[in-house]
């Protein structure tokens, strides 16, 4: 195992407390393990938005942050779920009030993690909503979308939400139900080129012969669609893009934004050559599209590949897409 760390055990610990030295005008550290990432200045009156997940993905989920993003997240080991008691100091140090969104993937740990925090708050008073990411089509059918794994289209809700949350007088459900509303219409489909290692197990978390990727692959190393022999760019593009289209119905006049995501070893110029498909087919089919998000956004480790994200949008989830923030991770720069 060759990676840039001193003890495996602090990987997760020192790489929190390396991005809120390097941005402390946003972040700050708390919690009884720092495992709590919070807004370096809190916002008061209104809804929180709190998520959490496990290190080894950033920018997600702690990077996001910031004013018009989250109020607090939760951090867990690399690929692990945040503590209960780390959940609930999250949970209150959004609390302004007007209560609190819970916005986090669909994984078991994490879920019943942040269930039993917002069970235990309610004694304190504090409400909770949650909503959850159900974005990966590689890894439920169609029709049982609640199986599905959240993965990068948990970023469009982070924007949206924070977003909404950040408008005068409004309420804790209407916050939750344009975040429930952005999810229902975002799809994203991964491709892996490589695997990635755990620095505690020190060992790769799957493996694949040079000339295999696989199609569908979660953010964990979890099974996809099919693995196969490795496609050229604009044979890729296009499946990974069909495949968005038939799952989703979007048609010809509907407007989209469109991620494609570095799963973390992937370079900028991969990303780029696909784009240059993807955008080929939204236009031959007559979908328009917001200017692209390309870049890392919800990363793997090392992992080599890449997710594509399309969001299916109305008038409101677009302006809110449009609404600036403060975050080194996402740009409104057009």
């Amino acid at each position: 195992m060759k990676k840039i760390l001193n003890d495996p055990g602090n990987y997760a610990d020192e790489a929190l407390s390396g991005m809120c030295l390097a941005f402390p005008h946003l972040y700050t550290q708390s919690g009884e393990a720092g495992r709590v990432i919070t807004r370096a200045e809190s916002a008061s009156g209104k809804p929180g938005v709190v998520s959490g997940g496990g290190s080894g993905h950033l920018p997600t989920f702690a990077g996001y942050v910031g004013p018009g993003l989250l109020d607090a997240c939760a951090v867990g080991n690399v690929f692990a779920g945040p503590a209960v008691m780390d959940c609930m100091d999250a949970i209150r140090a959004a609390n302004t009030g007007k209560g609190v969104l819970l916005l986090f993937g669909n994984y078991g740990g994490d879920k019943m993690n942040f269930a039993m925090a917002s069970e235990m708050l309610e004694a304190e008073g504090i409400e909770t909503r949650t909503v959850l990411a159900c974005d990966d089509i590689g890894s439920a059918s169609r029709d049982e979308r609640q199986k599905r794994r959240g993965v990068a289209g948990l970023i469009y809700a982070y924007k949206i939400a924070g977003a909404k949350a950040e408008q005068p007088d409004v309420t804790l459900d209407e916050v939750a139900d344009v975040a429930q509303r952005a999810l229902d219409n975002t799809l994203t489909i991964g491709v892996a080129l490589s695997p990635c290692t755990v620095p505690e197990a020190g060992k790769p978390t799957f493996m694949l012969a040079d000339n295999e990727m696989e199609i569908g692959m979660g953010i964990h190393g979890e099974p996809g669609i099919r693995r196969g022999p490795l496609l050229a760019a604009d044979t890729l593009a296009d499946e990974m893009l069909n495949a968005l289209l038939e799952d989703d119905g979007i048609q010809a006049g509907d407007r989209v934004a469109v991620m494609l995501n570095s799963l973390g070893a992937t370079p900028l110029e991969e990303l780029f050559i696909l784009w240059r498909q993807v955008q080929a087919g939204l236009l031959q089919r007559e979908i328009s599209f917001c200017p692209p998000q390309i870049g890392r956004y919800a990363t793997s480790m090392e992992m080599a590949g890449a997710s594509l994200t399309l969001l299916k949008l109305d008038d409101e989830l677009e302006s809110l897409l449009k609404v600036p923030v403060a975050s080194p991770w996402w740009s409104n720069v057009q």
